[in-house]
């Protein structure tokens, strides 16, 4: 059961988004997925159309081990897909776990002694590098990082990698960089291709062919309470997500009973209408890699994969 924690210190870059359109896909495709919210915003409760005002048990709960992660874990609209909803409460969480014992590795613990199992878990993580981020981070076996493509973003991937890689060094030796996800990609701009070219050819096959493009979609899904990939199946974010969702599943080497009887169908049938960055991002990929993972996980962690 491959952990995936997505992060990034910069708030806006459209981790949440990822996460919850990402379990969306993975679940779409036949595998189940487990979205774990650990931001005190909780929007990707709400963006799974879970009201988090009748929720009773959060991942606070779960980080201050207040309850197992089978009392918390609740179902979505989508088949397949459950949630570990968050609230406010871990706001303070960080506060009151600072004089605990092994407060770093409580996420990983609850992980470790759950019963069930699921094809995939994604972590949201909150946009900072405090302790639920570290927790997010140590319970992983693989790290995706929304890189969104604007000048900013290349300021903070820097020291988010740092903090990867000094959690790695002492905490968590198994973490891997899944891969890099460009998102908010405008190709009426130049700014948005020289990040992304930028980023590729800098980490090369670590980061996602298929690039995220600004949707008005998008934007609108949160306030329906689903994933886009589910309000328009054919809008242009919901088929660069599609595209991650299949690169992630290769990566991640995961199949389902469904998966496995279906590699041609309309999922894999998914043609981006321009190669890029280029055009107005509508499921825009670049080149075909080298070639994508093959095991789980990578040997080495940065450098492949």
């Amino acid at each position: 059961m491959p952990v995936i924690a997505v992060a990034n210190q910069k708030g806006g870059v459209g981790k949440t988004t990822s996460v919850v359109n990402l379990g969306a896909a993975l679940a779409l495709r036949g595998l189940s997925a487990l979205v774990i919210d650990l931001d005190p915003q909780a929007n990707a409760t709400t963006g799974l159309g879970l009201d988090r005002r009748t929720i009773t048990r959060s991942t606070y709960e779960l980080l201050s081990q207040e309850a197992a992660l089978e009392e918390v874990v609740l179902p979505t609209a989508i088949a397949g897909l459950d949630c570990a909803p968050a609230s406010q409460d871990l706001a303070g969480a960080e506060v009151e776990l600072v004089q605990q014992a092994a407060r770093e590795r409580r996420l990983k613990t609850v992980l470790e002694a759950s019963h069930r199992r699921w094809d995939i878990v994604l972590v949201d993580c909150p946009p900072s590098l405090g302790l639920i981020t570290v927790n997010g981070l140590i319970a992983a076996h693989g790290l995706i990082v929304p890189v969104q493509c604007e000048y900013y973003a290349l300021e903070g991937l820097g020291q988010l990698m740092s903090t990867a890689e000094r959690v790695r060094r002492s905490l968590n030796p198994a973490l891997r960089i899944t891969g890099l996800l460009l998102t908010m990609y405008d190709g009426r701009t130049r700014l948005s291709s020289e990040v992304a070219n930028e980023v590729r050819s800098h980490f090369g096959e670590l980061v996602f062919k298929a690039v995220v493009p600004r949707s008005v979609r998008l934007s609108e899904a949160p306030s329906y309470g689903q994933p886009v990939v589910t309000l328009d199946a054919g809008s242009r974010g919901s088929i660069s997500y599609r595209l991650v969702a299949g690169e992630l599943e290769e990566r991640c080497a995961l199949v389902s009973a469904k998966a496995a009887t279906r590699r041609e169908g309309p999922e894999r049938a998914l043609v981006p209408t321009r190669e890029g960055p280029g055009g107005r991002g509508y499921g825009v990929v670049t080149a075909e890699p080298a070639g994508l993972v093959e095991s789980w996980p990578p040997a080495d962690p940065w450098t492949e994969p």
